[in-house]
């Protein structure tokens, strides 16, 4: 059985966008139950020149809707980053769930040798579809997830491995 680029991309991108839906919700309760503002949650991040935790879920998004259009042929949709509160939060994070979901199988499967430019202002990257996927746009979501998670552990919400790898219905 062979892995096809589907396979490796879009479900791991849908099955981290619930756990991190989760360890939001998580870190909400815990905000709740101890009388912090959810704000502070909000704004909250581990170095002063990191984003805060609204940033990371902003780009988590970015990079979960960004790969899964780039990896289909298709222009990435376009997010106001405009989310200050959990509620808002949680909306951008279904709102890219949707768009995910959205791409289908035949779509992606076959684009593996697709070229993939990504251009910003100093610099244009140039890969292959798979190079995209397993060099750059998974580094780069997964460590948006990971430091979503560690903001909230951070703050005191009670999050373990389990949360970041299985947090929307277990393993």
């Amino acid at each position: 059985m062979t892995l096809s680029l589907y396979d490796a991309s879009i479900p791991g991108y849908l099955r981290m966008l619930r756990n991190l839906a989760a360890i939001l919700e998580k870190g909400e309760g815990h905000a709740k139950a101890n009388g912090i503002p959810l704000k502070t949650l909000a704004d909250a991040r581990l170095a002063p020149d990191m984003h805060s935790l609204i940033g990371q879920i902003q780009l988590a998004s970015d990079a979960a809707k960004g790969a899964a259009a780039r990896l289909a042929g298709l222009t990435p949709p376009s997010f106001a980053d405009t989310e200050t509160t959990d509620e808002e939060m949680k909306a951008r994070i279904a709102k890219t769930i949707e768009f995910v979901e959205s791409v289908g199988r035949e779509q992606v499967d076959g684009r593996e040798e697709a070229v993939i430019e990504l251009k910003f202002p100093n610099q244009t990257m140039t890969f292959s579809g798979r190079d995209f996927l397993f060099q750059f746009s998974l580094p780069n979501f997964l460590f948006h997830v990971a430091m979503a998670y560690a903001v909230l552990r951070n703050q005191g919400v009670p999050l373990g491995k389990m949360d970041y790898l299985a947090g929307a219905g277990g393993v």
